[in-house]
Formats: C-alpha cells, structure tokens, sequence
C-alpha cells in the first residue's frame, strides 16, 4: 500500500466526517489527524476567555496538528485528514508529503451554499457539537441550554463569504477527487471507495 494522506477537503458542513468513517471501513489501517479534535482538546484543557485567547489556542493546535502529521509519516503511516483546508495549510502540507515521500489525494466535497448552511446550523445547534465552536469564552464544564444565543455563531452572511472568498473550493494537493453533497442520497460513496482502492494500490 502506498504511502498515502487523504485530504477530506471543501466546503464546512459538506459530512467529512462520514466519509471518513466510510473510508475507515474499508481500510482500518488508517490513522486520523483530526484538527477539530484537537483544537477542542485544547479548550478543555486551558479554556478561554476572549476570542483572542480562543484564536491563540487554535494557533497551538496547527503546530500540535503539523507536528501529529509528521510523526505519522516518519512512522509510514497511512493518514487521513478532514477541514476546510485552503492556500493558507497548503505549503506546509506539501512540504511534508515530499519530504517523507507521500502521495497526497484531495477530496474536495462542495455543496450548494444555502444547503450547506442549514446543515452547519443544525450541526452548531446540536447538543453533541463542541460548545466552543460556538462562544468567545469557555472552560471546561460550561453548558448552554438555548444554543442560539451562542455569541460566535455563524451568521449566513460569514458562512456565504468564506465559501466564495477563503478558497476551499479550489484546494488541491496531489490526486482530485470531487464531490457535490448537495443531496446526500444521490451520492455514490462505493464508487468513491473504489477509486481510493486504486490510488492506495
């Protein structure tokens, strides 16, 4: 098998996170860096009080995340890696595949904006969603009821601007393969699974 990372890469809101359990179904072997998780390990641990101490907590979390990802490849392990990736992680993401010889894919899942947007609502107002995702201050332990009082969420208007202009649209690192999520049931995950077979091969 190849030494390889696959990029679940795009829009937010567009169910990374199932593609890659569905990836990990088929192949075990993989091992998940995931930023997100990171990030809320972080907030729980030292917790913040304002939106720039949240912000340098997630600073900690790139350099925590790069490093993960090159202890996995000094190691050849096969990894996966989910976020709304852009220009801006994409140098240091090709320098680590060229210096441990891996083969990057990119899959790039995008979506209609006003769907998508419903979808990370309803993610954000869900219970099991990390409540610092959604609040400039946070310590561990800290609930909230009535979700959409949350001081950070995301209005429509932040969500729209950051599809058209941060570029997740256009990330690309290695091999391409995309995806419209626009309506979950039209999508063909085993033809997707075999095309990751072949590129693992």
């Amino acid at each position: 098998m190849k030494k390889t990372i696959i990029l679940l890469a795009g829009y937010p809101a567009t169910g990374k996170t199932y593609l890659c359990n569905q990836i990990l179904g088929r192949h075990s072997g993989f091992i998940v860096v995931s930023q997100d998780e990171i990030k809320e390990e972080l907030w729980d641990r030292w917790g913040f009080d304002s939106l720039e101490e949240k912000t340098a907590l997630e600073e900690r979390g790139w350099k925590i995340y790069y490093e993960t990802l090159g202890a996995g490849m000094r190691k050849g392990q096969i990894i996966i890696s989910d976020y709304p990736f852009s220009e801006k992680q994409k140098g240091r993401l090709e320098e680590l595949t060229e210096q441990y010889g891996y083969q990057a894919v990119t899959i790039r899942l995008l979506g209609d904006i006003d769907v998508l947007y419903q979808r990370s609502r309803e993610r954000d107002l869900d219970p099991s969603r990390h409540l610092a995702h959604l609040v400039t201050r946070y310590h561990l332990g800290d609930v909230m009821e009535d979700r959409s009082k949350a001081d950070a969420l995301l209005s429509y208007e932040t969500f729209r601007d950051r599809c058209e202009h941060k570029g997740y649209d256009k990330f690309l690192l290695g091999e391409l393969l995309e995806l419209d999520v626009t309506d979950y049931s039209s999508i063909n995950y085993n033809k997707v699974l075999d095309r990751i077979d072949k590129l693992l091969e």
